[in-house]
C-alpha cells in the first residue's frame, strides 16, 4: 500500500469553483435541480430563460465534475457530469466538486460510497439549519485515500465504470422495450389500428406490418357506437370489475417483533417508488408466517399487478415473486382470458381516469370499489391474445435484463469499497 497516499479533498479538488456572474453570456440555460438527480440518474434538464430561473440556479459545472446535494445526503441526489453544455447550470443545493489532481471518475466513486454518504448525512443532521444539510466547505476537509498514480486511479475507476455502462446499456434496451409495448397498446386499443389483411380480417402480427397488412380503423374496419365512442365491431364497453379481481393488504403491527424479519416478502409502495421498470424482484422488508396471518389477502402469486392507490396513486409493477402487500396497494389479477400485462399498459395509458375516481381530504386515494367501476373498452379475445403473445416476449426480455442489472449492481456495490480503499489491488496498470 506504499503507492497509496492520504489527501484532503481540498488539496486535489475545488468545491463550487464557478458560479453565474455578471459576465455570464447565456440567456437560456439548462437547469438541473437537486430533485432531478438520484444515484447518477438525471431527469431531463429544465430549459428556461436565465431571467426566469429560480434564485438557486447559480452553480456552473464542467465535464468530469461530481455534484452532491448538501441537503439530506442520505437521499443520494448525486451525479457525475458528462456531456455538459456551456449553458448547464445546477442548483446551489449541490456542492460541485471539480477534480484537479485526481481521476474524475475515481473521485466520483469515492464520494458516492455508502460510507461517505452516511458520513455526510451525519454532518447534515448535526447542523443547525431547519432541515438536514452540510456546508460545502466541509467537503474540503474530507480525507481521501488514493493511489499516487493517476493511471492506477483510472484503472480502478474503469472497472467500476464498465459495470455501470453495462447496467445503463440494459436500461436503455428496457426503455426501448417499454416504449415499443406502450406504442403497440396505443395503436391497437386506443387508435384501433390492429393489423388486418386486405379483406379486413384480423392478420396476426409477425413484426412490422407487412405489405398485405393494414390498420383496422384506417382501412375501413366496421366501427359501432358505444357510450365511450366508436369502437370496433365485436368489442364492448364494461367495467374494470368485469375483467379483474382486486385485493388490498395491511401492515402487521411494527410493535410485534414476531411479525417481522422473516423469509416472506412484504411490500409497500416505497418498493415501487425507485423502480424504473414495472417489475418487482425483491422487497425491502420481510415478514414471518405469524405476520402473514395478520393480512387477509395472504401471499399473492407471482405475476400479480400492483397499483399504488394513494400518496401517490400510480406506481405500477408486476411481481416476479410471491408477496404480501400493505394497505397502500390495489392488487390486481385479471380474469381469464384477459392478462395482467394488458392491464399494466391500460393503466399506463389511462391513469388519469383512475386518479379522477379518487377522493380524500388529506391525500387522494382510489378505493377498490371505485377502481372496479371505471369504464373500460373490452377488446375481442383474438386481438387481446395476439397483443399478449407479442408483448409477453418483450416483457420476458425486460425481466431478464432487470435481473442481470440487479446482479451487476450487487457486484459493483461489493467491489466499490474494496477497490477504492485498495483492499483489492489492480494489477497490470
Amino acid at each position: 500500500m506504499s503507492h497509496w497516499k492520504e489527501y484532503k479533498l481540498g488539496e486535489i479538488a475545488d468545491i463550487n469553483k464557478k458560479s453565474v456572474g455578471k459576465g455570464y453570456s447565456f440567456e437560456i440555460i439548462e437547469y438541473v435541480d437537486t430533485s432531478s438527480v438520484t444515484e447518477n440518474k438525471f431527469d431531463n434538464p429544465q430549459i428556461i430563460p436565465l431571467v426566469e430561473a429560480p434564485s438557486r440556479a447559480k452553480r456552473l459545472v464542467d465535464e468530469g465534475d461530481t455534484i452532491i446535494s448538501t441537503v439530506r445526503p442520505i437521499q443520494k441526489h448525486y451525479g457525475f457530469i458528462k456531456n455538459s453544455k456551456p449553458n448547464t447550470v445546477v442548483s446551489t443545493g449541490f456542492a460541485v466538486v471539480s477534480p484537479k489532481k485526481i481521476d474524475p471518475k475515481f473521485l466520483y466513486y469515492f464520494l458516492t460510497q455508502e460510507e461517505i454518504t452516511i458520513y455526510l448525512n451525519t454532518l447534515a443532521e448535526s447542523g443547525t439549519t431547519t432541515f438536514p444539510a452540510f456546508r460545502p466547505e466541509e467537503l474540503a476537509k474530507l480525507t481521501i485515500w488514493a493511489p499516487e498514480s493517476i493511471e492506477e486511479q483510472t484503472a480502478i475507476a474503469s472497472i467500476l465504470s464498465s459495470l455501470d455502462q453495462k447496467i445503463e446499456l440494459n436500461n436503455a434496451i428496457n426503455r426501448n422495450l417499454e416504449a415499443l409495448a406502450q406504442a403497440l397498446f396505443k395503436q391497437w386499443f386506443v387508435e384501433f389500428e390492429f393489423p388486418v389483411d386486405q379483406n379486413g380480417n384480423f392478420s396476426p402480427l409477425t413484426g412490422e406490418m407487412s405489405e398485405g397488412q393494414r390498420g383496422y380503423k384506417s382501412s375501413g374496419g366496421e366501427m359501432v357506437e358505444s357510450e365511450l365512442g366508436m369502437i370496433p365491431k365485436g368489442w364492448r364497453v364494461g367495467k374494470l370489475g368485469d375483467i379483474l379481481t382486486v385485493k388490498g393488504g395491511t401492515t402487521p403491527s411494527t410493535k410485534e417483533p414476531k411479525y417481522w424479519e422473516g423469509n416472506l416478502h412484504w411490500t409497500s409502495p416505497r418498493d415501487l417508488s425507485t423502480l424504473e421498470f414495472p417489475v418487482l424482484l425483491n422487497t425491502d422488508k420481510k415478514i414471518t408466517e405469524e405476520g402473514l396471518k395478520q393480512i387477509s389477502s395472504g401471499l399473492l402469486p407471482k405475476g400479480t399487478l400492483l397499483l399504488s392507490s394513494r400518496a401517490p396513486i400510480g406506481y405500477l409493477a408486476i411481481t416476479e415473486i410471491e408477496t404480501a402487500i400493505n394497505q397502500g396497494y390495489i392488487a390486481i389479477n385479471c380474469k381469464q382470458p384477459y392478462s395482467n400485462l394488458f392491464m399494466l399498459y391500460w393503466l399506463r395509458q389511462y391513469m388519469e381516469s383512475v386518479i379522477a375516481r379518487a377522493n380524500g381530504s388529506t391525500f387522494l386515494e382510489i378505493s377498490k370499489s371505485n377502481f372496479k367501476e371505471i369504464d373500460v373498452i373490452i377488446p375481442s379475445e383474438t386481438i387481446h391474445n395476439q397483443f399478449i403473445e407479442v408483448v409477453n416476449q418483450l416483457f420476458k426480455q425486460l425481466v431478464l435484463f432487470q435481473r442481470e442489472n440487479n446482479k451487476l449492481s450487487s457486484l459493483r456495490d461489493t467491489l466499490l469499497p474494496k477497490l477504492i480503499s485498495g483492499e483489492l489491488e489492480v494489477k497490470n496498470v
